[in-house]
């Protein structure tokens, strides 16, 4: 295959015996390079370059103007608007930067395209009045700044088009209107000179007059990189821009264009891929470069239309592309770091002298924080372990060991919303960061970047006043982060080429894989970031989204123009604002098919395989058994007996492994908590009453002392939090309305007539449980949350804060207490009554739970059932205690069982 770029190589030289006495300008550098490359690669005797420049040096040089970048360019324009009088009401540099980077790409638009810039004010002037137009009420103050706004335009881009020339500089639009201005004078002082505009699409007005221009001169060429079947194709985009140049220019008139080829209507395999998700179009790109010979891969170029696939394509080269060229670079915000500092400036934004725990964790918990300090694991879990949601900066540095200190103070201490310290302070954890990351040079090659934009912003804050805020620092950075990249290495000429879309211009490849060739990606669609209307671009001749479209579309068709085999992939999986939609270009490569193209198409989708999930099994190993006789020695308690038949698996692990849940910030109390906050509660109103009878005036005498024993069972339980605003406080009401409750409860059951003599509150009790195929002593303990007697009935009471009914402490088979985890809480009232009956024998008792959240049931009895609906046996006997013994011990038997494995159960 000959490229376009060999093809206008061969024909200057056909036409011009010196090619150094030429000035080849092209789109881009990328494009002049490969030309060069060219050249040599072409080359039979020794002589010397032409110049080769872009179009950006080239009008830079026309106009002796230097591009400004938009960052400086920003500052610049704020002090501009500062001294510009006619706004009245200045804004902040805040305020100003959200809308005076979409001012400023629409002073470039104009600027690029000639437009009169007195006119134009005067006609979005106009315009913006009329939306505002009403003839029956007055215009308010708001509508008279408004529109004074908007009147003012011209006088804010007169006075920043004159400094920025003062200066000897421009953005890109005012160079370009200066380098019209000035190309006669150009071609005057450069009479000898000759010229080849090579490759070229779409022209703003700037570039046409300059061109023309130098056309007329008689000294000028220009080459055009397009195919004649698009071209004779009267409504095709693609040639939209290019059809409108051969007619309109008079230079045509007598001339015939160059550079025209004949190849988009070849013999082509085009395959249209439909994946599902980008990751599947970068595996599949992976596979059929796996597929490729050493000599096809240097002929095949990858197009990103989505750039954010780089890095997912890169990780799935394979081995056998082992040289790459990647013309674009990864965004530098993409990488660990940089979100590391945008949280750390985010978080000083609205920070105050008390820090927020979710705050200091994120930043501590993050990968460059974890680098950072040693110590950080230790901190996380002194912060859970005080269970403080507020603190101070002194407090948390107790918490960290010294090494630690002085980095903790960079990242917490009150920076007073000072500009200045915020970027003092980037600066140096950069420093500290690089000398960690000496070993991962992708790392050090990012903090080198991040470091070249805080010194940047360093430069501006002390060049110019408005950086006054830490907020100011992180909209900046924000900005800066998005459009610096990390550049790759690599031959530019040789090997698989990775690129963009718009790095495509000028070049072509036997073979491209193009990616994301979705409806909104290729071409972009509509965008609205102006505030040029339609109306006002028409009347104009501004560029309107249907030439924007066209640009792409020429984009799209030129990587296709030369190629003989094209893979074109897209996603199809609806997302967010991804709708999973083809680009219309697809579709109208399958319309107007060419006779000797051989369209195919493929559906990619995933192989499933299915996995079938085993319970696990953990079998008993010497550790384990010698572990089992710990516990069975120390005492199986209730709720552990109660794990174990929920899931084996969990009491494995919470009592063999011993593992605990790690130390969190109980931020809003937990369920347990409130229920320990309960207990202990009445543990200390009720402790005192033991062996003694409750009467109106005990209870009545506990009914003040409420809130202040709630506060302080709070404040033991939950350490530091606080309870005194939002859920925590309705948590502490509800705790208050659970003790005033019960004990309404009992002041009633008293004034009816019922005796109640406390027994025992909160006693730890045990029992041993001889099983004699188990060689250890076995015995189960607890704490039994209260005995009483009723109306001389024993009772024993255990306390939930959760809601239990009387069907949940009833049972009809014995052996499903073992098996089943619904009838849990019988197990654990029969497991206390066994404990009881040890103590002291157990006659005709009566066992259950008084639920908080369901005290208007009282006392909730465990039952007995023959059958469903049969009569129940409310009573604990010692057969009963009998019965429940003989389960207790197949329960025991089988976890101490050393054949028998810790096998998880189905969690329904």
């Amino acid at each position: 295959m000959q490229t376009f770029l060999e093809d206008t190589l061969f024909t200057l030289q056909q036409k011009h015996t010196d090619l150094s006495k030429l000035t080849l300008i092209f789109p881009s550098k990328r494009a002049g390079g490969f030309f060069k490359n060219f050249i040599s690669k072409h080359a039979v005797t020794t002589s010397f370059l032409p110049k080769i420049v872009s179009i950006e040096e080239f009008i830079q040089d026309v106009s002796d103007l230097t591009i400004i970048n938009n960052t400086e360019l920003l500052f610049k324009s704020y002090s501009v608007y500062l001294n510009t009088k006619s706004f009245t009401q200045k804004e902040d540099f805040e305020s100003f930067n959200s809308w005076a980077v979409t001012l400023l790409n629409d002073f470039n638009e104009i600027d690029r395209y000639l437009v009169n810039p007195k006119d134009f004010f005067n006609y979005l002037g106009s315009i913006k009045s009329m939306e505002r137009w009403n003839l029956k009420e007055e215009k308010t103050e708001l509508i008279q700044n408004y529109l004074k706004f908007w009147n003012s335009l011209l006088d804010f881009y007169s006075a920043l088009k004159n400094i920025l020339i003062e200066d000897s500089i421009g953005y890109q639009g005012l160079v370009y209107r200066v380098a019209s201005e000035k190309i006669d004078d150009y071609i005057t002082d450069h009479s000898n000179g000759r010229y080849a505009f090579i490759g070229f699409n779409a022209l703003n007005s700037a570039e046409q007059h300059i061109i023309q221009k130098l056309l007329h001169a008689g000294n000028s060429e220009v080459y055009w990189d397009l195919d004649t079947t698009l071209l004779n194709n009267t409504k095709h985009s693609a040639s939209l821009f290019i059809r409108r140049y051969l007619k309109q220019w008079p230079y045509f008139e007598k001339n015939k264009p160059l550079g025209v080829s004949n190849y988009f209507g070849q013999q082509k395999t085009i395959q249209i891929v439909e994946a599902q998700k980008n990751i599947v179009q970068a595996k599949y790109v992976g596979q059929l470069l796996a597929s490729y010979s050493p000599k096809k891969l240097h002929n095949t170029a990858v197009v990103l239309a989505d750039e954010n696939l780089l890095i997912p394509v890169l990780s799935s080269l394979p081995d056998n592309v082992t040289s790459v060229n990647v013309t674009m670079g990864t965004v530098l915000k993409n990488f660990p770091a940089t979100l590391f500092f945008e949280l750390l400036l985010s978080f000083h934004i609205n920070a105050s002298e008390t820090l927020y725990y979710k705050d200091v964790l994120e930043l501590i918990n993050h990968p460059i924080g974890t680098t950072l300090l040693v110590s950080g694991s230790q901190v996380v879990s002194h912060i859970g372990k005080e269970n403080k949601t507020h603190f101070t900066i002194n407090e948390l540095l107790d918490f960290a060991s010294n090494g630690d200190r002085e980095v903790l103070t960079w990242l917490f201490d009150y920076w007073n919303d000072d500009s200045k310290k915020a970027v003092s302070v980037c600066l140096t954890l950069l420093d500290t960061l690089k000398n960690k990351f000496q070993e991962n040079p992708i790392e050090r090659v990012v903090l080198y970047q991040l470091h070249k934009v805080f010194t940047e912003i360093e430069a501006l804050n002390n060049t110019y006043s408005h950086l006054n805020s830490i907020k100011t620092v992180q909209g900046l950075f924000t900005e800066l982060i998005a459009t610096t990249s990390l550049d790759f290495e690599g031959d530019a000429y040789e090997g698989l080429q990775i690129m963009g879309v718009l790095e495509t211009r000028v070049l072509d490849f036997e073979n491209i894989i193009v990616t994301s060739v979705n409806e909104g990606v290729l071409p972009t669609g509509k965008s609205n970031a102006s505030f040029i209307t339609y109306d006002l671009k028409k009347e104009f001749n501004l560029p309107l989204y249907t030439e924007k479209d066209a640009i792409y579309t020429y984009h799209f068709y030129h990587m296709l123009q030369r190629a003989k085999e094209v893979t074109l992939l897209y996603n199809n999986f609806s997302e967010g604002i991804n709708t999973g939609e083809k680009s219309r270009f697809l579709m109208q490569l399958e319309i107007e098919k060419q006779a000797n193209h051989t369209i195919s198409k493929t559906v990619l989708s995933p192989k499933i395989t299915p996995v079938v999930q085993s319970l696990k099994k953990i079998q008993k190993t010497d550790a384990v058994m010698k572990r089992l006789q710990e516990i069975a020695e120390q005492g199986f308690s209730p709720s552990a007996l109660s794990s174990y038949i929920r899931n084996p698996i969990d009491f494995y692990f919470q009592k063999i492994l011993r593992l605990s849940e790690f130390d969190e910030v109980e931020e809003t109390v937990a369920a347990n908590t409130l229920g320990t906050i309960v207990h202990d509660t009445l543990e200390t109103f009720y402790k005192p009453f033991e062996g003694t009878f409750l009467t109106s005036e005990k209870i009545k005498g506990l009914k003040p002392q409420i809130d202040k024993e709630v506060s302080k069972q709070f404040e033991l339980s939950f350490k530091g939090g606080t309870f005194n605003k939002g859920k925590n406080l309705i948590i502490f009401e509800v705790a208050k309305r659970y003790i005033e409750n019960f004990l309404h409860f009992e002041l009633a059951e008293i004034e009816k007539g019922n005796s109640i003599k406390i027994i025992g509150i909160e006693n730890n009790l045990d029992v041993n449980v001889p099983i004699s195929n188990i060689p250890f002593p076995v015995k189960i303990k607890g704490k039994v949350d209260r005995v009483d007697e009723y109306n001389g009935q024993l009772r024993i009471i255990d306390y939930k804060t959760g809601k239990v009914a009387q069907r949940d402490v009833e049972i009809i088979d014995w052996e499903e207490l073992i098996e089943d985890y619904n009838y849990s809480k019988a197990f654990q009232v029969l497991a206390y009554s066994l404990m009881i009956n040890n103590k002291t024998p157990v006659v005709n008792a009566e066992a259950g739970i008084i639920s908080f959240k369901n005290l208007n049931s009282g006392f909730l009895k465990f039952g007995q059932k023959e059958k469903p609906r049969a009569p129940k046996n409310q009573l604990i006997t010692q057969e009963t205690l009998q019965t429940f013994t003989e389960e207790l011990k197949k329960l025991i038997l089988e976890i101490c069982n050393k054949e028998i494995p810790f096998t998880e159960k189905e969690i329904q």
